[in-house]
């Protein structure tokens, strides 16, 4: 065996085939601060994948001009441009399978989807929502916590199912409601968690430990609670270094 069979047969065949990173898919509708919280964890070997493609059905969503900043392919598909719900999330499918995704993240996607979209990307997307769910479901969740005196409200990033922020819940962060709060107070803190807990539940489940069973998510083999994991008001305010403020 000569000394370049010998370097052919063990170095270079033992030279590992590069892993392509696992493909992100961001939908959004507005101007798309989580997703830049992903972007800046993507930026930060914090997200586990990469960012393929941000896809808005609304053409002129900031969201998008982040997604063009960061280098990421930007894809406008109207919806008003479909006659039916159906219609538009066949196309949309159509646009998503072509990145070939691992994960679909909801980033502030204000559509509600077909049954036939839910089940072809089952198990693979997740959604930020900014309640402790399954406390206020649906829209207005601010001022609804305000309206009930509710002493503790939050967010959650669940995954998608057919029923509207009705999926197995993963993570949540809490803030303990002041009595000076306002729905504009409630919103900036409700979205400093959020851009602290999204990327790292994307990470989780890009990383193979956050699992979407037909009984309901699981980290780490285990099953989760109904809550899923939950980060306290004062955890989560000394990551963001509230208490300084």
């Amino acid at each position: 065996m000569s000394s370049t069979d010998y370097n052919s047969d063990t170095i270079t065949d033992m030279i590992p085939e590069p892993t392509a990173a696992p493909r992100v898919v961001v939908l959004i509708s507005g101007s798309g601060s989580n997703l830049q919280a992903l972007i800046d964890a993507q930026s930060h070997d914090r997200l586990g994948g990469e960012i393929v493609a941000v896809i808005s059905n609304e053409p002129d969503a900031y969201g998008l001009k982040r997604a063009r900043d960061a280098g990421i392919d930007a894809v406008a598909l109207p919806h008003r441009e479909y006659e039916s719900r159906e219609a538009y999330d066949g196309a949309l499918i159509k646009v998503i399978e072509r990145h070939e995704p691992d994960v679909i993240v909801l980033a502030g996607f204000m559509r509600i989807l077909t049954p036939r979209f839910v089940q072809r990307f089952l198990g693979r997307m997740l959604n930020i929502h900014p309640s402790l769910l399954p406390a206020y479901q649906g829209l207005n969740t601010h001022a609804r916590a305000l309206a009930d005196q509710a002493a503790r409200h939050g967010c959650s990033v669940h995954f998608v199912t057919e029923e509207l922020d009705g999926g197995p819940v993963v993570l949540q962060a809490e803030l303990k409601v002041s009595a000076d709060d306002t729905v504009d107070t409630l919103k900036q803190k409700v979205q400093d968690r959020e851009h602290l807990i999204f990327p790292i539940a994307v990470q989780w489940f890009l990383q193979g430990r956050l699992q979407y069973t037909g009984e309901g998510a699981t980290m780490d083999g285990h099953r989760l609670p109904p809550h899923g994991m939950r980060l306290s008001h004062d955890d989560a305010a000394e990551e963001l270094d509230e208490a300084e403020r």
